[in-house]
């Protein structure tokens, strides 16, 4: 089973090379690395330039977006599965996508995730805030509830079926693939209690009362896009459940 790692990136040269050696440390060999990077200027480039022997493609060219960089790479994907890794982010563990793997083998599901913690930008040993999830019910979404995105693996012919990313979404677009796939289109999917990704906190979604506001009504619009109920009800809830995070442990 050939695993896809995709990693969206612009800018980061201050991540990039943890992001890039956390994939090239994993045990499972089968591995295929993906970068697309979006015309980044301040080194970035150079610091994936080192590490082209573990990296199966690179594009860097002009973007309109994260996620329109992210379905650069499914549409040159070979992998049976797909993950998605930020730049920013980095797996917990050498034995991450061996666990992965091992999961899709044993229960025959189209997906799975586990648990995120976010650490300090500066010092990734210092934990901020603990994302333990859970495993799915019907009701999940219902209640506020979706997996870490950057833990969530899926097969390829998901992607191929019920399509990509919506580029019309800024910042909530991974929540909106996630319903999609799971509320609307109930693939099955499993859950490892365990962390597999660690992620800097600092991302987009929470840089500004401006995109937390952005985000909120993105994720309203992903229900109503969907066709599906309850998304004012959901969406109230889901930032309810992040305050939680920062007392997980």
């Amino acid at each position: 089973m050939k695993v896809t790692i995709i990693t969206a990136v612009l800018n980061s040269v201050t991540t990039i090379e943890d992001c890039i050696r956390s994939v090239c440390s994993q045990s499972y060999p089968n591995i295929e690395h993906i970068i697309i990077d979006g015309g980044s200027t301040d080194g970035t480039i150079e610091v994936i330039k080192r590490y082209m022997d573990s990296i199966s493609m690179f594009i860097s060219e002009p973007d309109n977006g994260m996620y329109d960089a992210i379905n650069k790479g499914l549409m040159n994907a070979r992998g049976d599965v797909v993950g998605i890794l930020n730049a920013d982010d980095f797996y917990a563990n050498e034995k991450v996508i061996e666990k992965i793997v091992e999961v899709f083998k044993k229960n025959g599901v189209d997906s799975c995730y586990g648990d995120l913690i976010y650490v300090d930008k500066e010092d990734p040993d210092k934990i901020v805030r603990y994302w333990k999830s859970k495993p799915f019910r019907s009701i999940s979404f219902m209640y506020g509830w979706h997996p870490p995105h950057p833990t969530f693996f899926v097969r390829k012919w998901v992607y191929d079926k019920y399509g990509f990313f919506n580029p019309d979404f800024k910042i909530a677009g991974d929540y909106e693939l996630m319903l999609r796939f799971i509320e609307k289109n109930k693939i099955s999917t499993s859950y490892i209690p365990e962390v597999l990704v660690k992620m800097r906190i600092g991302g987009i979604s929470n840089k500004s009362l401006k995109n937390i506001i952005l985000q909120t009504c993105e994720d309203y619009k992903a229900w109503r896009l969907n066709g599906l109920h309850s998304g004012f009800f959901a969406v109230f809830l889901k930032k309810i459940r992040k305050i939680f995070q920062f007392f997980q442990s």
